[in-house]
């Protein structure tokens, strides 16, 4: 059970130090640059089977309900350099958010 959790822990620190960038990066482009140099480096060094599909399924999915989401009041944004309703890296940081459920996921069900 240990090693589960401390496999876990290890798959979200990527996502820890995204959102731990941004406040630091206030420039989106630069972020989003950011965010797919990295997503793109960490799937380069290791990456499980359907990783891509589940990227690209992350990437579109939580772009069109982060929209419906902020269209019905639910959510709004101060940065919004996407569609002029979000910031242009939250579909990145999702993206790769989805990546680690999946991996997660993994890690649980494993022996």
């Amino acid at each position: 059970m240990t090693k589960k959790i401390i496999a876990i822990i290890q798959e979200s620190l990527p996502i820890i130090i995204m959102v731990g960038c941004i406040p630091l990066i206030t420039n989106d482009s630069i972020l989003t640059l950011v965010y797919v140099i990295s997503i793109a480096g960490l799937l380069s060094v290791r990456r499980n089977k359907n990783d891509l599909l589940v990227l690209v399924v992350g990437f579109f999915a939580m772009t069109i309900f982060e929209s419906i989401f902020i269209v019905t009041g639910v959510e709004t944004f101060v940065r919004n350099s996407l569609f002029g309703i979000m910031p242009l890296w939250l579909p990145f940081l999702w993206a790769y958010g989805f990546v680690v459920i999946k991996r997660s996921i993994s890690i649980i069900e494993s022996k």
